[in-house]
């Protein structure tokens, strides 16, 4: 009887055991699960990042077309621009113009434009241009980040539901 005991409680002892061995392997098993899954979640992440920085750099290609057509476009006639410089989000412009009154246009015009805010003028003096008396002026502009909306609102909606 006592060694029937012995055998019923070793054979329970070694079972207990092997399933303890099993729960450890599975253990190991599920945590290199574990981290390989966080390896994917930095990779992902890390692939988002590139994402979104390719969709910045996609929406910047266009930016600068949109922001020199508006500026043609709201340019007034007797204004002649000699230098243009981007930093960041503002515009540095060096130019001519036949009077004042025509640089306020231009500020005007800016102000009121989809994508540029906050014309400020730094600096008008006169200058000679050939036999010409004119002003010379400096401004800044900045553009606002609504360039994409522009772009949206000057391609018909029929070619915008092709390209997506």
């Amino acid at each position: 009887m006592i060694v029937a005991g012995y055998l019923f409680y070793a054979a329970r002892i070694e079972t207990q055991n092997e399933r303890n061995q099993f729960l450890t392997d599975e253990n190991i098993k599920l945590d290199r699960e574990i981290s390989e899954i966080e390896k994917l979640k930095s990779e992902k992440q890390s692939l988002l990042d590139r994402k979104k920085i390719v969709e910045r750099l996609q929406s910047g290609r266009s930016e600068v077309v949109i922001a020199m057509d508006q500026l043609v476009r709201q340019t007034p006639e007797g204004i002649y621009l000699k230098e243009a410089k981007a930093l960041n989000d503002q515009i540095t412009l060096v130019g001519y113009a036949q009077s004042n009154a025509r640089v306020s246009t231009l500020m005007r015009n800016l102000n009121d434009s989809e994508i540029f805010e906050q014309p400020v003028l730094i600096e008008v003096k006169a200058a000679q241009v050939g036999n010409q008396k004119l002003s010379e002026f400096t401004l800044t502009i900045k553009i606002t980040r609504t360039v994409d909306e522009a772009a949206n609102a000057s391609v018909p909606a029929s070619r915008r539901r092709q390209g997506s």
